[in-house]
């Protein structure tokens, strides 16, 4: 079955179509909700959330992308309102952390994703969703504007910062090198 056939049926409200979205999405999405969160537990009712926002909004659906990414966006706004309800790990801006320029990355061919994405657990909150949106998630600033609800320019200071933090970390565990 196709999937703009199974959207209809959902917009339908039929339970069936709904449960073979869901087996053919939530793997993917609960991937997406643990790159935010974290924790298994936390991301588990993130997606089954996100799956119900989906359904009780899925005549807003137009088809203008795919359901996918257009749930997919539903899960980063939920993942993210659930940091923000649950103040994890926010932390005020620290004024005096040197801004690297992109230039200056030099990250050897041995550092894993893994290494980067341990990194990553120490950026604070307010960057570190900027950075997974935009590096991760492959969103622009307009989008990454939109979704946390602040402008292009916020955006992009956000992201230098947290590129900047990001490559702090990966320094100071000897996964970085240069100035």
């Amino acid at each position: 079955m196709f999937q703009i056939d199974l959207v209809a049926q959902c917009k339908a409200n039929d339970r069936k179509a709904q449960m073979k979205l869901y087996d053919q999405y939530c793997n993917g999405m609960f991937c997406v909700a643990m790159r935010y969160l974290g924790n298994k537990d936390d991301a588990e009712d993130v997606v089954q959330e996100s799956f119900i926002r989906a359904f009780q909004k899925i005549n807003q659906y137009k088809g203008e992308v795919t359901f996918g990414a257009w749930l997919k966006k539903i899960v980063i706004n939920k993942s993210i309102d659930f940091i923000r309800s649950n103040k994890r790990r926010f932390e005020e801006l620290n004024e005096s952390i040197h801004i690297v320029e992109d230039e200056d990355w030099n990250v050897p061919d041995g550092t894993t994703i893994k290494a980067i994405r341990w990194a990553m657990e120490d950026i604070p909150v307010k960057y570190k969703s900027v950075v997974q949106l935009f590096l991760i998630e492959g969103y622009d600033h307009g989008e990454i504007a939109q979704i946390l609800n602040i402008t292009e320019s916020a955006c992009r200071t956000r992201l230098l910062r947290g590129k900047g933090y990001l490559k702090e970390l990966l320094k100071s565990r000897n996964y970085v090198t240069g100035s």
